[in-house]
C-alpha cells in the first residue's frame, strides 16, 4: 500500500464505524462506505462476467441489495467481504438469466477519443490490456477471481477465500496456480 493511500486511510473511520453510523440513518458515512468499495466489487463482477455493462449492473443490483440488507449484517465478516459475497451471487444469478435469453449489442461503438495520450501509446496498452484479459479469461473462475482479488484490490487470502466460498488454502492455491498460468501464458504469446 503507498504511503499516501496508507495516510488517507489511516485518518478516514473505518467501515465498522461507518456501517453503524449508515445503519443510523447518516448518509454521509453511507456514501463514503459505498464509494469506499464500489472499485473493488465492479473489478470483482468484471472479473466473473467478463463484460463491462454486465458487471455495472451486476454492481448496482448488489449496492440496492446491501442497503436494502444493511440492517442485517452482523459484522461476523467485514464489510467488503459480505459485499463480494453479494456480488457473487448476483453474478450467479445474472449468468442464469442471460444463458436462458440471448442478446445482442445494438452498437458496437469504438471507445471515446480523448486528447491523452497519443494514439500510438494508447494502443500499445490497449493491446497489452487486451492481451492480459484474454489470459485472465482463460482461467478457471476460482484462479481468475483469486487473482484478480489479490492483485488488483489487494484483498487478504482470508478476504478471497470467503468472496469465493472457498478455503483461505484454496484461495492460496488458486492464486499460485494462477498467476502461473498467466506468467507461462504472456510469455509464450511474447516468443511467437
Amino acid at each position: 500500500m503507498t504511503e499516501k493511500r496508507r495516510a488517507a486511510t489511516d485518518s478516514s473511520p473505518d467501515d465498522r464505524e461507518l456501517v453503524q453510523r449508515a445503519k443510523g440513518g447518516d448518509a454521509a458515512a453511507l456514501d463514503l462506505l459505498l464509494s469506499r468499495h464500489q472499485g473493488v466489487v465492479y473489478r470483482f463482477l468484471l472479473g466473473l462476467l467478463a463484460d463491462e455493462d454486465a458487471a455495472a449492473d451486476a454492481a448496482q443490483e448488489t449496492f440496492v441489495r446491501a442497503l436494502t440488507n444493511l440492517n442485517g449484517f452482523r459484522g461476523d465478516a467485514a464489510f467488503r467481504t459480505w459485499l463480494l459475497a453479494i456480488a457473487r451471487n448476483e453474478a450467479r444469478g445474472m449468468a442464469r438469466r442471460t444463458s436462458r435469453r440471448k442478446e445482442s449489442p445494438l452498437d458496437d461503438l469504438p471507445p471515446p477519443v480523448t486528447t491523452e495520450p497519443s494514439p500510438d501509446v494508447r494502443a500499445v496498452r490497449r493491446t497489452e490490456v487486451e492481451r492480459v484479459q484474454q489470459a485472465l479469461a482463460r482461467l478457471p473462475e476460482k484462479q481468475r477471481m483469486s487473482v484478480s482479488l489479490r492483485l488488483f484490490d489487494g484483498l487478504s487470502f482470508r478476504e478471497i477465500a470467503a468472496a469465493t466460498d472457498s478455503t483461505e488454502g484454496s484461495a492460496r492455491v488458486n492464486y499460485h496456480h494462477g498467476v502461473r498460468r498467466l506468467r507461462e501464458w504472456l510469455h509464450d504469446d511474447e516468443r511467437t
